[in-house]
């Protein structure tokens, strides 16, 4: 591309040498976006901008527009501001500075140059909300409000940006609305462009089940989902377990020639497989792609990583680096986080240190907290402790986190004190915190520690996330929490959970926590030979662990529980995590 560029520019200059004209107004904004394109400095369009003068073409619309766009985006807007201050108010020469201030990443420049628009009586339309709307957040969210009403009579492009800013600002019920309020398009194009808007609002916002609905509404509409679509969708079947469905959208991506080639499509595949645990899967779908990126590989890295087989994900990292693709911090965090859950940690270790010298990556605080988790797993804590006290930046809560989840696997209080300490004044907010704590307190037999945490966080007005298991079974998706009754078949899985806890014996303390509620329901639903998946959106407890694993041998099942950490196999009376969770 950049070659490309430089071969217009100086195709420009031979012709200039020889005396050749060309139709000056019709070549000057591609040679202009060759100077953005290269990054050239200001005076390559200042030439172009005085050729335009001695030309006569510089009142050209044409001509003024590509100036004013080149100037503001080569980080020059004063230029681009006096170009406009003598020439007629021209729509079109406006929008071009607001869009080229947004895509400058100059969001309050932007919308300083749209009120000066205003002030100087010029007509926005909807070219100008486009350029506008990008900006929104970080802009605040009144003046987004207030673009809104300017767009209420704007084309169906605007609607569709509209949802997604709306979304960005995480209002999904506003999202909503303008979704249901839109007249429908004539355009195919925009029509799936404004589906793919209300089903990303849902997915980026956690709201797996939403946005699925939202894909079969969009199915039954007669609405051909395209790759946004089905990368959008996938997400979600994997945040749930939803895999009738996911297998479903990978049928659909791969029958299609232009979506079977799209690497962000197969590498959602890829993550969506490894994460409904389905790695041979996740594997065949790498093996036959024809072009891999850092995030085809780290997509493997990370399923293997999940399932406990650290060996299999340093070999893939590996694997990686001698083909010749240069890891990204994303990639340093999955074979950290493989590392650490496999006890790996002298490995995990050699890695971090080789970050900066051998990679080219400098370690962020995430790759800190993965190096701290690896060591505190591992006992370490001494070493955790060194490691955050040693660090460029200063530590943030998820640093300061995972020692104290280290903490309370070694029952180390007074290291979790320290550590608490540290968290509750980064983000008192997060819940999560005082819960670990509490649990810390408790499990060393500290009740007043516990009481007082809980008090701190009730003081606080916070509450925990409900735990929530889901399960599919037959394609449908079933979804649970702690002693749910709500389920058409709940006195069967009361049923069958007394028995299974009368099996588990001592294991059978604390509330019915979703998960063994799941799996009550799936044994009940399945063939003896099937393997049961559930899906659980927070870390297993310690009883619940123990109880699986004692289900897992007295029923003669396997039993696989993804939970926010990583995956649990169950067989036989143990667990592929090794403690390790």
């Amino acid at each position: 591309m950049a070659s490309s560029h430089a071969h217009r520019l100086l195709r420009y200059r031979d012709a200039v040498r020889r005396g050749r004209e060309w139709p000056f107004f019709c070549v000057l904004p591609g040679l202009l976006t060759s100077c953005v394109e290269l990054a050239l400095p200001a005076c390559a369009a200042a030439h172009l901008h005085a050729r335009a003068v001695r030309t006569g073409w510089l009142a050209h619309p044409f001509v003024l527009t590509s100036l004013v766009s080149a100037y503001a985006r080569l980080s020059r807007p004063a230029l681009s501001r006096r170009l406009l201050r003598p020439a007629p108010p021209l729509p079109a020469a406006h929008n071009a500075l607001v869009s080229a201030l947004a895509r400058a990443g100059r969001p309050r420049a932007a919308a300083a140059a749209f009120r000066h628009m205003l002030r100087r009586g010029v007509r926005f339309n909807s070219v100008t909300l486009l350029g506008l709307l990008p900006c929104c957040p970080p802009l605040p969210f009144p003046f987004f409000s207030s673009l809104h009403a300017c767009a209420v009579k704007s084309a169906a492009a605007v609607a569709n940006c509209l949802i997604s800013v709306y979304s960005r600002y995480g209002s999904v019920p506003a999202a909503r609305r303008v979704f249901d309020l839109s007249p429908p398009s004539s355009s195919r194009l925009q029509t799936v462009v404004r589906w793919n808007a209300m089903v990303t609002a849902y997915a980026q916002n956690g709201m797996a089940w939403e946005a699925l609905e939202t894909y079969r509404e969009m199915a039954r509409a007669g609405v051909r989902p395209d790759a946004v679509t089905v990368v959008a969708a996938v997400s979600c079947c994997a945040a749930l377990g939803a895999r009738a469905l996911g297998r479903d959208l990978e049928r659909l991506a791969l029958t299609c020639g232009a979506m079977r080639e799209n690497t962000f499509v197969v590498n959602a595949l890829i993550s969506m497989n490894a994460r409904c645990g389905d790695l041979a899967r996740a594997q065949e779908l790498f093996d036959g792609m024809r072009h891999r990126t850092v995030v085809s590989w780290t997509a493997l890295i990370v399923g293997y990583g999940a399932h406990g087989l650290g060996r299999r994900a340093t070999e893939l990292f590996d694997r990686m680096a001698a083909a010749g693709v240069r890891p990204d911090g994303a990639a340093m965090v999955a074979v950290l986080t493989a590392c650490s859950h496999a006890g790996l940690a002298d490995k995990g270790l050699r890695y971090f240190r080789a970050m900066g010298a051998t990679y080219g990556v400098t370690p962020g605080p995430e790759h800190y907290t993965c190096v701290v988790d690896l060591l505190g797993r591992a006992g370490r804590l001494g070493e955790a402790w060194r490691l955050i006290g040693s660090m460029p930046v200063r530590p943030d809560a998820a640093v300061w986190g995972a020692l104290l989840g280290a903490c309370k696997i070694h029952r180390d209080v007074a290291t979790a004190e320290l550590a608490f300490g540290h968290v509750a004044a980064l983000e008192p907010w997060n819940v999560g915190y005082y819960v670990l704590m509490a649990n810390i307190y408790a499990e060393a037999g500290a009740l007043g520690g516990a009481a007082r945490v809980r008090a701190m966080a009730r003081g606080q007005g916070l509450r925990k996330d409900p735990g929530m298991s889901h399960v599919e079974i037959l394609g449908r998706v079933h979804g649970f929490v702690a002693d749910d009754v709500s389920h058409p078949r709940n006195s069967e899985i009361l049923g069958t959970l007394e028995e299974l806890e009368a099996l588990a014996g001592g294991a059978a303390g604390g509330s019915r926590h979703s998960e063994r509620l799941a799996v009550a329901f799936a044994l009940l639903e399945t063939e003896p030979e099937d393997k049961v998946v559930v899906i659980k959106n927070l870390r297993v407890c310690d009883d619940c662990h123990v109880f699986l694993q004692r289900v897992s041998a007295a029923a003669g099942r396997e039993i696989v529980v993804r939970d926010a950490t990583r995956f649990h196999h169950f067989a036989a009376g143990e667990c592929s995590c090794n403690g390790f969770w």
